[in-house]
């Protein structure tokens, strides 16, 4: 027992037992610098030097651009260049998914396989009219002074009147001879235009599209309201290209002549007019051949 107690003392006392480091002149064994150390001060120096260094060599391999000079690591400007290139490659195949979702819808449209949409017009009606109660749509003392203003300087004013009816200008939605004509007596408020299947339908001026949706006596119809009051129907298509509420141009197709509805003897576009409520006869505007 005596001999493993002397163990650990000898060991702790050969840490502790101090030694002198001199440094001499070769030639003249002058002594120019003498220090007094153990062997732990000189273990625990050494391991302190050993820790700085570490700790030096990783922060400058770290926040340094001497890392770029260390295989395995790249250069920061490549890395900048990288992730300028994965977000331009990230957007670019958005902007493919978008095209392609475009032209799968066009090529929907240009093959007919337009999905019908039904929904309750009753619930879509009194779901308005519940949102406009909540709105308080009385007009104020101003606002029917300015009212009374306007109208009497619109109904005075002839000339800028005639300026806008003449300007106003419609084309033909297709170009065919008439196959029945405009009649009142036969309650026949139309004209009907024969035209071969899958002819491309314009718009006859500027407008909005009030109406799309098919219907048993007249199939695929479509219905404009323009300025000046008037309105544009169009009916026995073969199928539509535009929806309720699209804004279209003069000239722009909105559907394909056909042969649908249960009151059609081949295909033909039916064509009306309304003004104001009232059925005018295309032909006096319109030059179908």
């Amino acid at each position: 027992m005596a001999n493993k107690k002397k163990k650990p003392r000898k060991f702790t006392k050969k840490l502790l037992n101090k030694y002198r480091l001199v440094v001499l002149n070769e030639d003249t064994f002058e002594e120019r610098i003498s220090l007094k150390l153990t062997r732990l001060n000189v273990f625990v120096l050494l391991s302190l030097s050993a820790i700085f260094l570490i700790v030096a060599t990783t922060i400058l391999i770290a926040f340094t651009p001497l890392r770029e000079y260390i295989p395995g690591y790249s250069s920061v400007a490549l890395k900048k260049r990288a992730t300028e290139l994965n977000y331009k490659t990230d957007s670019l195949q958005q902007v493919i998914a978008i095209n392609e979702q475009y032209f799968s819808s066009i090529k929907k449209v240009l093959y007919g396989e337009v999905d019908k949409v039904d929904f309750n017009k009753d619930s879509i009606i009194e779901a308005t009219r519940q949102e406009a109660k909540t709105f308080n749509l009385s007009p104020t003392k101003e606002d029917s002074i300015l009212r009374e203003k306007v109208k009497k300087e619109d109904k005075y004013n002839l000339f800028e009147s005639a300026k806008l009816n003449s300007s106003f200008i419609l084309f033909p939605p297709v170009s065919g001879n008439i196959s029945q004509e405009y009649n009142v007596k036969e309650k026949h408020f139309a004209v009907d235009i024969i035209a071969e299947k899958g002819t491309p339908v314009k718009a006859t001026a500027d407008g909005t599209v009030i109406f799309a949706d098919w219907t048993t006596e007249a199939g695929y119809v479509i219905i404009l309201e323009h300025s000046q009051s008037l309105i544009s129907v169009y009916k026995h298509n073969a199928m539509l290209t535009k929806a309720q509420g699209d804004i279209v141009t003069a000239g722009e197709v909105i559907a394909t002549t056909g042969n649908t509805g249960s009151i059609t003897t081949g295909p033909h576009l039916h064509f009306e007019l309304w003004s104001d409520g009232y059925p005018i006869n295309p032909t006096n505007f319109i030059d179908f051949k």
